[in-house]
């Protein structure tokens, strides 16, 4: 198998809380993961380790060949352009349009301008943002809009992982099946690697060719959609087919 990430024994505590307990996991390229479980169970933590904005305690990171917990800063930044991540809160600076926000990391690469905004109205169109709305400040867009804005931003790097952290949970619900769509359309288009942490279970089913379910920072079943969820061997995925179920 063609691994792009393997994770082995991370673990990760905040004072005395064990967030992360152990915890694996292999992506093959190409592959899209969805890791979900109950609040608190490490999802996010786990996610943000994955290219260090979270410092992991102990444990092994390895993205394409190279033990990523091992790096110098300077060479986990040339490492972090191959991985996109989209926040939960957007992290858009307000006084930049979306356009100059997505343009901004391809121009710290030494892009020239003409070619860096051509580079970011593409990724913007790519997610339904025109131009009209690419000079709009992030005040002046929807919630919707701006996570859209922060997807782009990731994907204008063409990078080879996208990590995704909770990306609809601060919109509002009218909002989030806009968003979905798009990720959706990604997922299916693009033909990245990537780990989306979700608790968006029917999208999850559609898009996942495997689900990790986490309970207290340790994976207790991983498995394709219909495997985890219509057959699930541990109680959280009990749980968690009970919740679908209804």
């Amino acid at each position: 198998m063609d691994y792009l990430l393997e994770i082995k024994g991370l673990t990760k505590r905040f004072g005395k809380t064990l967030v992360l307990d152990g915890f694996d996991l292999n992506v093959a390229r190409g592959e899209t993961v969805v890791i979900t479980g109950p609040s608190g169970c490490g999802k996010s933590t786990a996610l943000r380790c994955i290219n260090r904005l979270t410092e992991p305690d102990s444990g092994s990171i390895t993205f394409a060949g190279v033990d990523i917990t091992r790096l110098s800063y300077s060479d986990l930044l040339r490492v972090r352009r191959r991985i996109g991540f989209v926040f939960q809160h957007f992290n858009l600076i307000e006084r930049l349009t979306a356009l100059q926000n997505v343009m901004l990391g391809v121009i710290f690469e030494g892009v020239p301008y003409p070619e860096a905004r051509d580079m970011a109205l593409r990724a913007l169109a790519r997610v339904g943002i025109g131009e009209m709305l690419a000079c709009r400040r992030p005040s002046e867009l929807s919630g919707g809009e701006r996570q859209r804005v922060g997807i782009a931003r990731a994907l204008v790097m063409d990078p080879d992982l996208m990590l995704w952290d909770e990306p609809t949970a601060s919109l509002d619900p009218i909002l989030v099946v806009d968003v979905l769509d798009v990720m959706e359309e990604l997922v299916k288009t693009s033909g990245k690697t990537m780990i989306i942490v979700t608790h968006e279970m029917k999208f999850a089913s559609r898009v996942a060719d495997r689900i990790v379910l986490l309970d207290r920072g340790r994976v207790a079943e991983e498995g394709p959609p219909g495997e985890v969820f219509l057959a699930p061997k541990s109680e959280i995925g009990r749980r968690y087919k009970r919740l679908l179920a209804g």
